[in-house]
């Protein structure tokens, strides 16, 4: 039986580009995670201790873009808090989801964009495991201040860009296995 006209055809990856996509995926995470640790670590260690001081956040572009230091036990927009442990669990299920559907991928742009996902997935994850109050429980850092936006860092840029990068892949038909759909299917 032949596949509807309007519906891409099944792709078969071959197995080589299969397994370099999935490296692409692992690479473009533990940038982002390289990055994320050591912006946070550079957060705690300056932009902390000024905040504590009083003397308040850094202008980097004026009113535009400030480094300050927050410590954040819930999710985006402050929701959540007292809920860390949930938060854990959720983004150690997001890391196992992404690793297997990696293993199925075929485009580069999907491989990155589940890397730049997993990345910041795990940024975060790694401040809710070791930092305070306990495993699991931990605050996440954030530093980076936009006027009327929260606070953010580094891993919640790469969840956000990668969630920007997947609507504009999806919205152009490319499915995970590199095929585009032909226009008009669903």
């Amino acid at each position: 039986m032949s596949a509807p006209d309007d519906a891409a055809p099944e792709v078969e990856v071959p197995t080589g580009r299969r397994h370099r996509l999935v490296w692409v995926t692992v690479a473009v995470a533990l940038v982002i995670i390289a990055i994320d640790q050591v912006t946070k670590a550079l957060a705690v260690a300056y932009l902390k201790p000024r905040i504590l001081s009083g003397e308040g956040p850094i202008d980097i572009l004026g009113p535009v873009l400030k480094l300050t230091y927050t410590e954040n036990t819930g999710a985006a927009f402050g929701m959540g808090t007292g809920f860390t442990w949930i938060f854990a669990i959720i983004a150690t299920v997001v890391a196992i989801v992404i690793l297997r559907t990696a293993t199925k991928i075929g485009s580069v742009a999907w491989a990155i964009a589940l890397g730049g996902l997993l990345g910041g997935a795990v940024g975060n994850l790694i401040d809710r495991l070791t930092r305070p109050p306990g495993i699991g429980q931990g605050f996440v850092v954030d530093f980076l201040e936009l006027p009327n936006w929260p606070v953010f860092n580094v891993a919640d840029m790469s969840i956000v860009g990668s969630a920007i990068l997947m609507v504009i892949l999806t919205i152009r038909g490319v499915e995970l296995s590199g095929a585009r759909r032909a226009s008009g299917a669903r």
